[in-house]
């Protein structure tokens, strides 16, 4: 009785101090209801922690958006993606795995793009020397289903630079310059081939059918090397007026289907047992064109009506219809024997698409080839640094190293004039035709692609003579000569001498330039 008694007592108590709280006097703190920690701190200071600590998060911690914090940044998301990766593919990741080397190959060569770029030249240079860097000291070295895959890598990226370069030609420009595009495009090519075929005859004793294989294979013009470069400057305002960039851009595509196709021709006719293989061969030329050309008509009309132009994810739609179809038609060309035909049809098809949409309505911009651009940011070290990874500089054969550059060398004077005579009577000045030479020389990706096939096909053969084992050797040695001679020596003297050689009317400063994206990236925004 007593004990409830006195927890009656107790209870009476605390029902006072709440009425006493309440009626605002002191408050009596009872011995059951201890204050806690929290109680006890000030909304003053409560709210200062807050604001404290919601300042720092504003303000990211006072980091500044340097070039530091962008590469710890890219550290962090490749360990992310390693770690990604390791859960799925174990041990492809570790050191002696394949994957590994593709990854750390593809980092370095990022981030030796972005050094090369510090100091005012093309990043692509850095990438493909970190690719034969890796290559040559033996690190990479893949086997197995990753080569294949290597194989798609490129060509993705490929088609994505393709389109890029689709979507930055000038409709304008190309209906005027058209003739000069087709006379560029045939004349420069056959020149080079037969010049290399002369000079190898000479110096190299090759017969003129292996001499014009070799002519044709360093006659193609890289387009990856090439189509950067030169869309920078475009943007820039560089030869705008008159077209500089569309004219070498369309031009380049040609060139390369009519070098691969007359090169298999030749290798069809040096190894062909039959007139049946050397008829289709002739024939696969024309048809490549005709082929490439019709499917990018066809599939660029075709984007201007699928999605629909009011369509709320009109950019997205659009930039996966170009983007999946240019995918499709370069490896779908490869898959059924016409490999000229993909590239074709991925440039064509960007092309008519981006003319279709301006009839549309995009007229002052483009919103797809934004999403395109910072794709390419993606792709563009993959690109570079797997052409430089088929580079092995300790395959070279030193006695083939003087007479390889004999021929590289007087091909290209050859191809210089041969150039300068397709380009005279047009509207272009003496300095515009010799930046367009400069953005004629780079090679880098048919040749990296090509140059083993003639060594292929002759340890294919049941019974292959040790001289055309040397023969082919010597042309993968020359292939290999000519991408890093000319893709370092083009990509520099497009980048600069484009400021100094090109009519800068309209042309844009850095700071502009940088203002201008941001315009675009708004505009993007509000489509």
């Amino acid at each position: 009785m007593h004990i409830n008694q006195a927890f009656d007592e107790l209870a009476e108590n605390q029902k006072n101090v709440s009425a006493t709280t309440t009626a605002g006097k002191d408050p009596v703190i009872s011995i059951i209801d201890t204050p806690s920690k929290m109680q006890q701190d000030s909304p003053e200071v409560s709210n200062t922690r807050g604001n404290w600590l919601q300042s720092q998060v504003a303000e990211t911690c006072g980091c500044s958006n340097s070039w530091t914090l962008q590469v710890v940044g890219v550290l962090v998301f490749v360990v992310l993606v390693w770690a990604l990766l390791y859960s799925l593919v174990h041990h492809e990741v570790t050191p002696r795995g394949d994957l590994f080397k593709i990854l750390v190959l593809v980092l370095l060569a990022f981030l030796a793009g972005r050094l090369v770029a510090l100091i005012r030249l093309p990043p692509l240079l850095g990438m493909l020397i970190t690719g034969i860097i890796l290559r040559t000291s033996g690190f990479y070295q893949i086997s197995g289903v990753y080569t294949h895959i290597v194989i798609t890598l490129r060509e993705i990226a490929l088609s994505v630079i393709l389109i890029k370069a689709g979507l930055g030609l000038d409709p304008v420009a190309l209906y005027k310059l058209s003739l000069v595009v087709i006379r560029l495009a045939i004349c420069p090519c056959i020149a080079e081939a037969v010049g290399a075929a002369v000079v190898s005859h000479f110096i190299l004793g090759y017969p003129w059918l292996w001499g014009l294989l070799l002519g044709f294979l360093l006659s193609a013009v890289s387009p990856a090397v090439v189509v950067p470069v030169l869309l920078g400057l475009q943007e820039r305002g560089y030869g705008e007026s008159k077209g500089i960039a569309t004219l070498v851009i369309a031009a380049s595509s040609m060139d390369d289907v009519l070098a691969i196709s007359i090169y298999g021709i030749c290798l069809s006719m040096i190894f062909s047992t039959g007139n049946s293989n050397l008829s289709q061969q002739l024939l696969q030329g024309p048809l490549e064109m005709v082929i490439g050309l019709a499917i990018g008509i066809v599939w660029g009309l075709l984007t201007a009506v699928i999605p629909h132009r009011d369509d709320k994810l009109v950019v997205l739609k659009r930039s996966v219809m170009v983007g999946a179809g240019g995918l499709c038609a370069v490896l779908g060309a490869e898959l059924v024997g016409f490999p000229g035909a993909g590239p074709l049809a991925c440039i064509t098809a960007s092309f008519v698409g981006c003319v279709c949409w301006k009839v549309q309505g995009w007229s002052s911009h483009n919103p797809v080839s934004n999403v395109f651009g910072k794709v390419w940011l993606i792709l563009q070290p993959m690109l570079f640094g797997l052409i430089g990874a088929e580079i092995d500089l300790k395959e070279l054969r030193l006695e083939t190293i003087s007479s390889g550059l004999a021929v590289i060398f007087g091909a290209l004077v050859i191809r210089v004039i041969c150039c300068c005579f397709v380009l005279l009577g047009g509207n272009l000045n003496m300095k515009e035709m010799l930046f367009v030479n400069l953005a004629w020389l780079p090679k880098a990706t048919v040749q990296a692609a090509l140059a083993p096939d003639a060594l292929d096909m002759v340890r294919r053969d049941e019974n292959p003579t040790q001289v055309d084992i040397d023969r082919g050797e010597q042309i993968l040695t020359i292939a290999v000569l000519s991408i890093l001679v000319t893709a370092p020596l083009g990509s520099i003297g497009i980048t600069l001498g484009g400021p100094r050689l090109l009519s800068t009317s309209g042309a844009i400063t850095e700071g502009e330039e940088k203002s201008k994206e941001a315009d675009k990236e708004t505009a993007t925004e509000r489509v």
